[in-house]
C-alpha cells in the first residue's frame, strides 16, 4: 500500500518522528543514525503549521522525552521481564538496546511507521541478535491484530506504552484496556505506562522552565501537538490532568481500569529516573525543582484485577474432611478442615489437577487453622502441588499437632510455613 495513504489515514504517525529527532539531539548515536537514514530535519519534526519551537519548549520536550524513555527502561529492568512489547515503538532505537541485553523485543506500531522503521533499525542490529527482534504493524484497538503479532511470544510480557493514550477517545482507551487484559491473561506479565499522568508530569516539568511565560509556552505546546496529530488530545478517562480535582480524576482513572478488569500500582518517577542529559540545557535550580516535582508523578504498573473464582468442592466432603477452594489470578486458595489422609488425599489431588488444567497456577496458599491431621498421603499431595507450581505451597494457621508432623517428616523445610 502507498505509504502516503497510510500516513493520511493515521496522522499521529508524524509525532513518532519528533521523538527520534529529539533523542538524536540529546546525543543518542543510534537515534542520530536513524535520523540520517530517514533524512529527517528539525523543521519537519519539531515545528508545526502554526507555531515554531521556542528554546523553552525544546528544553521541555527533551526533558519529557528523556524522562519517559529512560525511566521506563529503568523500571522495567527493576521489575524484570522476559519479553518487552513496545507499543507504539515508533522510530526509536530501543530494539537495539533491548536485544543487546539478550531480551526478546516486539516493536508494534501503525503500519506506516513499521514500513519505514523496520528496515532501518534491523540494519543496525548485530546479525546474531536479529532473531530476538520482531516488528509488526497493528492497530492497538484491534485485539486480533495484537494477538496475531504476539502469537509466538513467550511470557511474561512487559507491555510499554508512551504517548499513546493521549490520542484516544474513551471508547478507544477502553478497547486498548480490553486488549491488554486479553494479552496479560494469555501471556502473563504487566503493562507499564506513563500515559495516565503524562499531562500532570508535563505541567510540573514546564513550571520551573517557563516561569512567567508558563501560559504562553503551554499554549504553544498544545497548538504544536494538535497540528502534528490532527486529533483532540488528552480527552479520555485515563488522562489525569492537573485541572480541577486531580485526586478525583486519579480515582476515576482507576475505576475506568477496574471496569475493564485491570488494576494499577503507581511507581514514583523521581525514585527511578536516571541522570538526564537534557538537564544540561537548563539551570541547576530548574533541574532540582523538576526532580522535586517528579515526586508527585508516577508511571503505572497495570496488572489483572484480583478475581476470586470459587471451586466446587461438594464432592470432596466427608464426615472427617471438608474443604473450601477458590482461584485468585494464578493462585489456588484452600481452606482445609479435619483430616487429610489416605481416604481424602486422592480426592484433594484430583481437585488440584482439575483446577490446574483450567488455570495457570503458580502457587497454592492453604489455611490450616481447622486442619486437625495430615498423613503421609496428604504430605505427598502437598509435595506434588509444590513441584507443579513455580512459587510453591504456603501454609498458614497450623496447630501444634500438624506442626509436629511437618517437623518429623522434614516438610517444615520443604514448604513455606507462615509463623
Amino acid at each position: 500500500m502507498d505509504l502516503n495513504l497510510l500516513e493520511q489515514v493515521n496522522p499521529v504517525f508524524n509525532t513518532a518522528k519528533m521523538t527520534v529527532f529529539q533523542l538524536a539531539a540529546l546525543g543518542d548515536k543510534d537515534a542520530a543514525e536513524i535520523v540520517e537514514k530517514l533524512n529527517l530535519t528539525f523543521e519537519q519534526t519539531q515545528n508545526s503549521a502554526t507555531s515554531k519551537t521556542s528554546p523553552e519548549l525544546m528544553a521541555l520536550n527533551n526533558i519529557m522525552l528523556e524522562t519517559r524513555y529512560r525511566t521506563s527502561v529503568a523500571i522495567a529492568q527493576h521489575l524484570g521481564y522476559k519479553t518487552i512489547v513496545d507499543l507504539p515503538c515508533g522510530y526509536t532505537p530501543r530494539a537495539k538496546m533491548i536485544s543487546q541485553k539478550g531480551i526478546t523485543y516486539y516493536g508494534l506500531d501503525l503500519p506506516a511507521a513499521i514500513a519505514e522503521a523496520e528496515p532501518v533499525i534491523l540494519s543496525m542490529i548485530d546479525e546474531d541478535k536479529q532473531s530476538l527482534v520482531h516488528f509488526c504493524g497493528v492497530d492497538a484497538t484491534n485485539g486480533e491484530s495484537l494477538k496475531n503479532a504476539l502469537k509466538d511470544a513467550e511470557g511474561p510480557l512487559c507491555i510499554t506504552t508512551e504517548g499513546l493514550l493521549m490520542y484516544f477517545s474513551d471508547s478507544e482507551a477502553g478497547a486498548l484496556c480490553d486488549n491488554i487484559r486479553m494479552l496479560l491473561k494469555e501471556h502473563g506479565g504487566y503493562w507499564l505506562t506513563s500515559d495516565p499522568e503524562a499531562s500532570l508530569q508535563y505541567l510540573l516539568t514546564l513550571q520551573p522552565i517557563a516561569g512567567e511565560r508558563f501560559k504562553e509556552i503551554l499554549m504553544q505546546s498544545l497548538n504544536r501537538v494538535q497540528d502534528k496529530s490532527d486529533v483532540n488530545v488528552g480527552k479520555n478517562s485515563l488522562n489525569v490532568s492537573s485541572q480541577g480535582d486531580t485526586a478525583q480524576k486519579m480515582k476515576n482513572a482507576m475505576m475506568f481500569l477496574a471496569s475493564h478488569g485491570l488494576k494499577a500500582e503507581r511507581i514514583i518517577v523521581a525514585d527511578n529516573m536516571p541522570e538526564l542529559k537534557s538537564f544540561s540545557s537548563i539551570t541547576p535550580a530548574q533541574a532540582q525543582a523538576i526532580k522535586q516535582n517528579m515526586q508527585k508523578c508516577s508511571f503505572w504498573k497495570i496488572t489483572l484485577m484480583d478475581t476470586d473464582v470459587e471451586v466446587d468442592t461438594d464432592d470432596l466432603k466427608t464426615k472427617s474432611f471438608d474443604m473450601q477452594a477458590s482461584v485468585t489470578n494464578d493462585t489456588l486458595n484452600l481452606c482445609l478442615k479435619g483430616r487429610v489422609d489416605s481416604l481424602t488425599a486422592p480426592n484433594m489431588l484430583a481437585m488440584f489437577k482439575r483446577v490446574k488444567a483450567k488455570n495457570e497456577l503458580r502457587s497454592v496458599v492453604i489455611d490450616c487453622s481447622e486442619l486437625s491431621y495430615v498423613s503421609s498421603a496428604g504430605l505427598r499431595v502437598l509435595l506434588i502441588m509444590k513441584q507443579e507450581c513455580p512459587n510453591g505451597v504456603k501454609l498458614s494457621g497450623i496447630n501444634s499437632v500438624v506442626r509436629e508432623i511437618l517437623e518429623q517428616t522434614g516438610f517444615n523445610s520443604i514448604l513455606d510455613i507462615a509463623e
